[in-house]
């Protein structure tokens, strides 16, 4: 069968590697040739035969199943043996691997809490083979006042310091690797120091045309000698601070300068620049190894890996709740789901992260009650490689990862299939109550969430308690006023999208700001590490809040909702001018209508694919399909749905007319009504309310008329009503516009001359939003009672088949 290898076998003595591969074809059938198979070969083949006939025998069981007492079969899995990384003190710490391209100086950074190539290839631990470049300038004595710039650490991103003045430096930042965007986040280390002299630093590349720095927020400072002597770490620092347009451009995108100038407190100092307070990927495995060799949190703390990163990091699963004395116990417990770092740059998200940890491994008692009544699944750093390189919004694929939750590509975009994945399996499992994904916003104080809008009347306004909640316990910090609930088709492919869509009714994005807050006894104040460890304490204390058996606090929340949602309408309708009675129909309004667009990030739009990922998407997007049943393509724009159902409609009456003569030349006199049908006046619906109809048809409004010959064509099932008023042969009858989204109570048809405020659109400007701010200190009035005393009454919980605590992603 193989030629070339008989002939090769007949001229020479194989080798023992080829003997092993001749005789391993010989024996599956697709080599013949001269059998003289060695002793060793032999022994394979023996032991091949009595395996095979050992795992016919019928007492041989899976070491995978779990068995109890009366050797019946428990179908659950055993729990799995960690497949990559175990911390511990026995071991050193795992160290970050960096793409090899990447320099990366052999000095550890540590600081005290108070490119080349189009897309990533491969990586190894300290980065770049060889001796890294020296610095580019040396100083030439002790007199020399030159300072000397470093970023090659973690986090760090500085590309270029030129010096333009003798105390004045202009600053360009790397962009995120394999990109040329996404230049906001910086970290560096400057040297040489001088304490009497006041230095200029200008970064030239920043690409945001907004920002905090233009409204008080400082830079942070560090000071290696003050962090020595006086135990001070990360400050606030800088005057003069501007933020202003370049002149200079690369032709596609404006570029924007940040400018500060700062006085060093000691000579020949170091000292650390930072856009927010650093947290490494070294950070955060220094936390876990503390939690892994603790004896008392290791017990209700489970660390596992989901999944390696593109450049082979770590990307842990934490798997926190109490141990459940019976299965029954187990399966009534439902989950909470915590991310954070999927965007590097936004440290902010690991301090409140880091807030949430210490509560939620503490022997607080609220604590011990929260992991008695949930399953915690927590991914504190989903995006370790971004985090490692410094980059400020993308991973070592040079895309955003909060835009690709839907990804099928699980080799390209590991970290998120994998939380996918584990979520799913988790679902199948439990209830998962809620999902909050943690980031930080460059362009808004305070802290607040963005959620998503349920249609489903059962559950109206239902997904806006929690932030309300967490707006009452944390008042001087948290903004309900900045939420926003609405879903925009540029953000699909965001966590907290794609999670709402999988069933998760209360799924979140946690933004909080780079800068501080406008609200009570904080109001302009930078936000500190403290004040974002407390927001994590704060989404745990509103937990309890939001599960407690006494629903009067949810309930008293729903009301307020429901008022303040009634006077915003009110204010919509006194905006356009309208004075409407909404006594009965208020409450059906759809809200993203009110609701203006959420006010986010410049990658709102995504990049889309990287080229060399492009066709391997299309591919596995066509072998899936292979196995789905052929669906009817669905039609994707508004005209082409409102084009069919106008034929459909025609067609229908065709049918019914006996003079179909007179309905073709009625045809006939307006041929381009389909294509028209997009920008036409009015647009017929299956649920409209043929009163407001009528109401809007009898209004006069010079700019859109209404052809009262069209009669016969709109709204076939009130053709009766309508006739009255569509016969009046007055050019001037046409239809309001001002009553546009919001005339339709009890109805989920809407009219399509929509006013230019309510379009749905992924415009960055923000408008008057559909909630109102809490009084500024003042504190909730609910009752203090949580729970029952007896934390762990098991009696009452109802029974629910047998499941195991922990899920292996």
């Amino acid at each position: 069968m193989f030629p070339a290898l008989e002939t090769h076998l007949k001229q020479t003595i194989p080798d023992p590697y080829e003997d092993f591969m001749y005789r391993h074809l010989q024996y599956y059938g697709y080599f013949k040739g001269p059998t003289s198979l060695s002793s060793a070969v032999h022994r394979q083949i023996e032991a091949i035969n009595r395996d095979s006939h050992m795992l016919s025998l019928p007492h041989l069981r899976s070491r995978q199943l779990l068995y109890d007492e009366l050797d019946e079969v428990n179908p659950r899995l055993r729990e799995p043996q960690e497949l990559f990384s175990i911390l511990s003190t026995k071991r050193p710490l795992l160290a970050p691997r960096w793409p090899i391209e990447c320099e990366v100086i052999k000095e550890s950074i540590h600081h005290i809490v108070p490119t080349e190539g189009s897309y990533f290839t491969s990586s190894r631990v300290g980065g770049k083979q060889g001796i890294i470049k020296e610095l580019a300038v040396t100083l030439q004595g002790p007199e020399d006042n030159t300072l000397l710039f470093e970023s090659r650490f973690e986090c760090g991103n500085l590309q270029k310091a030129v010096r333009v003045d003798t105390y004045e430096y202009e600053l360009t930042l790397r962009t995120d690797l394999y990109t040329n965007r996404h230049t906001q986040w910086f970290y560096f280390r400057v040297q040489n120091t001088r304490k009497d002299a006041t230095y200029r630093f200008t970064i030239v590349n920043l690409l945001k045309p907004k920002s905090l720095y233009t409204v008080g927020m400082k830079p942070l400072l560090y000071s290696q000698m003050d962090a020595n002597t006086r135990n001070i770490g990360w400050r606030r620092e800088g005057n003069e601070i501007k933020y202003y347009k370049n002149n200079m451009d690369d032709g596609q995108q404006p570029f924007y300068c940040l400018t500060w100038t700062i006085q060093f407190p000691y000579d020949q100092d170091t000292c650390f620049f930072a856009h927010f307070y650093p947290y490494t990927y070294t950070d955060l495995q220094c936390y876990l190894l503390s939690v892994a060799n603790n004896p008392i949190q290791s017990q209700f703390c489970k660390l596992q890996t989901l999944c390696r990163s593109l450049a082979g990091n770590t990307v842990y699963l934490l798997t926190i709740t109490n141990p459940s004395q019976t299965p029954q116990e187990a399966a009534a417990k439902k989950a909470v789901v915590l991310s954070a770092r999927v965007h590097p740059g936004e440290s902010n998200g690991s301090w409140v992260m880091k807030g949430f940890l210490d509560f939620i491994l503490s022997n607080s008692p609220d604590a011990q009650l929260l992991r008695d009544i949930f399953v915690f699944k927590v991914l504190p750093m989903l995006n370790p490689d971004g985090v490692i390189v410094g980059n400020y919004r993308c991973s070592l694929a040079g895309r955003d990862l909060n835009r690709h939750y839907k990804t099928i590509l699980k080799e390209s975009f590991p970290c998120i299939w994998y939380t996918r994945n584990m979520i799913k399996r988790l679902l199948e499992e439990r209830e998962v109550l809620l999902y909050c994904d943690f980031h930080g916003h460059s362009r808004k104080n305070n802290t607040f969430l963005y959620g998503c809008n349920n249609n489903n009347r059962k559950y109206w306004l239902h997904e806006r308690v929690f932030p309300l909640m967490l707006s009452k316990n944390a008042p001087d910090k948290f903004s309900f006023h900045s939420c926003n609930f609405k879903v925009q088709k540029c953000k699909e492919g965001t966590g907290r999208v794609v999670m709402w869509r999988m069933g998760i009714l209360n799924s979140y994005t946690m933004e909080s700001t780079f800068g501080g807050s406008t609200l009570g006894s904080k109001r302009d104040t930078h936000f500190t590490i403290e004040d974002l460890k407390s927001l994590g304490y704060h989404v745990c204390d509103t937990l309890l809040d939001f599960c407690d058996p006494d629903q009067t606090k949810f309930t008293q929340c729903l009301a307020e909702l429901k008022e303040l949602l009634r006077q915003e309408i009110h204010k919509k309708f006194h905006e356009l001018g309208q004075d409407v009675d909404l006594e009965e129909s208020w409450s059906d309004i759809s809200l993203s209508d009110i609701e203006s667009s959420t006010s986010g990030s410049d990658s709102s739009l995504s990049d889309g694919l990287p080229v060399h990922l492009a066709n391997i998407a299309d591919e596995l997007t066509q072998k899936k399909k292979m196995f789905k049943k052929k669906k009817k393509k669905s039609l994707q724009t508004r005209k082409q749905r409102n084009e069919q159902y106008q034929k459909k409609n025609l067609m229908w009456k065709l049918k019914l007319t006996e003079d179909t003569s007179e309905f073709a030349s009625t045809l006939q006199k307006h041929p381009a009504f389909f294509k028209n049908s997009e920008s036409s006046s009015f647009l017929p619906m299956r649920n409209e309310n043929p009163r407001l109809n009528e109401t809007n048809l009898n209004r006069r409004d010079k700019d859109t008329s209404l052809d009262p010959s069209m009669a016969t064509l709109i709204l076939p099932k009130n053709k009766g009503r309508m006739q009255t008023n569509l016969n009046r042969r007055d050019k001037d009858t046409s239809l309001d516009p001002s009553m546009a989204t919001l005339i339709l109570p009890k109805n989920k048809g809407r009219m399509q001359n929509k006013k230019p405020g309510f379009t749905v659109s992924c415009s960055p400007k923000r408008t008057i939003n559909s909630s109102q701010e809490p009084a500024p200190g003042m504190k909730p009035n609910w009752p203090g009672s949580r729970y029952p005393a007896t934390k762990r009454d098991c009696a009452a919980m109802a029974a629910y088949p047998s499941l195991h605590i922990y899920t292996y992603p």
